[in-house]
């Protein structure tokens, strides 16, 4: 097994020289380069899905010998605990696995350009979404149809639906999707301050003062990973479908406007306030979310946006912060008290012309095997409960109080609303613009409009003609 990281200043020469099916070509998180002993299968021609379906139906699997099968992803999504069971397989089949890790401000152009020139790694992640991987991905043709693998069935539904077309399943889920996205906070300075759980940007506003009067930063916020802190707008736009039921569909039929949504504007005028008043601190701009956990632990810093399993991370330092002493809260942008949910995340998808469908499919078998499942959920920190109903679930008592907090719930607009997700690394750089006073919260949601339209345009969707 052999991981890779590659830049997009490699891009140019790897679509060169890499083949479509298993080269050692450019990868997700991390970046990917060319490993010693692998071989660059050539470029050949795509099969349609259905015909890749048909030949994958062989069920005898393969002892790999000489083969290598290529993983390409985005930063963050494959984990170490994922390298150690790809290592595991490699024992018990003799085929390898190549990972290719792509920054993740890179990955989408990249992956984009494999697929719409015909080269790509024998199994490709992408984030799911009903919408986006028919637009983006086109996985009717670039993906084999996975419906009728073994562990298909198991699937949670609401995950599967958001990597379904017209009744197919092309991918699976890597990443808890049960989990999500909220404010992770230091119970014991809340506690030593006297502060409560926010309840509406007011509350919010009290607690970040509090805390920065206390010589502590309240929030640690990341803007150079270049996605991170774009997770304040869409996952609190479930205050807009809380106050305005219906509005996602609206935007969906072209019937509604970004830029016309006056609690979307809200929205990013606090994130704006968050700045001024100092709230994320002085290195927000050059921070990494990798650094987050040790951040929190330290004390320096109060809260950050993250996973349930952000308390075993920030344990993992080896401070005097443990799981149980982080918290968790929605983010209360507009007065928001929606638990903001979003069953799509990271997937597998097998390219369909890779020259290694069997094993690939192999692969996929063995990662959603119930041994599999059970070793990622005790191995990877934020890993509450992966999206199987063969996986084990393992959520800590603060987890528990949060989900019990929040009953109503709706789907965060990345996924809820189409032609956002695709360009999430472009809104975040419009989101560092109004930052630093280059863009306006209007003119961030005219340009997210702008976009909007001609991927809808480009994808000829009925709605935008």
């Amino acid at each position: 097994m052999k991981r890779k990281i590659i830049g997009m200043i490699l891009a140019a020469a790897l679509t060169v020289s890499l083949a479509a099916c298993g080269g050692p070509d450019s990868g997700n998180s991390g970046g990917a380069g060319t490993s010693a002993g692998t071989e660059s299968s050539s470029a050949g021609t795509a099969q349609s899905a259905d015909n890749d379906s048909a030949a994958s139906a062989d069920t005898g699997e393969s002892k790999g010998g000489d083969v290598v099968i290529s993983v390409m992803a985005s930063q963050d999504w494959i984990q170490d605990a994922e390298m150690e069971l790809a290592e595991k397989f490699t024992e018990e089949t003799g085929i390898k696995v190549d990972y290719q890790i792509v920054p993740a401000d890179q990955y989408t152009n990249l992956l984009t350009t494999k697929l719409n020139t015909g080269e790509c790694t024998d199994i490709f992640a992408g984030q799911s979404g009903r919408f986006d991987i028919q637009t983006q991905f086109n996985v009717e043709k670039n993906a084999l149809d996975l419906s009728g693998e073994s562990w298909a069935g198991n699937v949670d539904r609401l995950a599967a639906e958001e990597l379904m077309v017209n009744g197919k399943l092309y991918g699976q889920p890597i990443q808890d999707v049960s989990a999500v996205w909220a404010v992770a906070y230091n119970k014991k300075i809340f506690d030593d301050l006297g502060l409560q759980v926010p309840v509406d940007f007011e509350s919010f506003d009290n607690v970040c003062r509090a805390i920065q009067a206390s010589g502590i930063t309240p929030v640690y916020e990341s803007v150079s990973d270049g996605w991170h802190h774009t997770l304040w707008f869409p996952e609190s736009c479930v205050a807009v479908e809380a106050q305005k039921p219906g509005t996602a569909d609206k935007l969906n039929n072209n019937e509604e406007t970004f830029a016309d949504n006056e609690i979307m504007i809200t929205i990013l005028e606090q994130m704006q306030y968050m700045i001024e008043q100092g709230y994320w601190g002085e290195n927000y701009m050059s921070n990494e979310y990798a650094n987050a956990a040790k951040n929190i632990a330290s004390g320096e810093y109060a809260m950050t946006i993250a996973n349930q399993g952000f308390g075993d991370e920030v344990e993992a330092i080896g401070g005097d912060v443990k799981r149980d002493d982080i918290g968790y809260f929605v983010m209360p942008l507009a007065d928001n008290q929606t638990l903001n949910v979003n069953p799509a995340g990271p997937a597998r998808f097998v390219y369909a012309g890779s020259e290694h469908t069997k094993e690939a499919l192999q692969y996929l078998e063995y990662m959603a095997s119930d041994e599999s499942l059970t070793y990622l959920t005790e191995n990877v920190s934020k890993f509450n409960k992966l999206p199987y109903s063969n996986a084990p679930t393992a959520y800590s008592g603060p987890v528990k109080e949060f989900y019990e907090t929040y009953q109503d719930q709706a789907t965060v607009y990345q996924t809820a609303v189409k032609y956002v997700n695709p360009q999430w690394t472009e809104i975040g750089a419009s989101l560092s613009a109004m930052f630093v006073g280059e863009m306006t919260p209007a003119e961030v949601l005219t340009e997210l409009d702008k976009v909007r339209a001609e991927q809808a345009k480009a994808a000829s969707d009925a709605a935008w003609n």
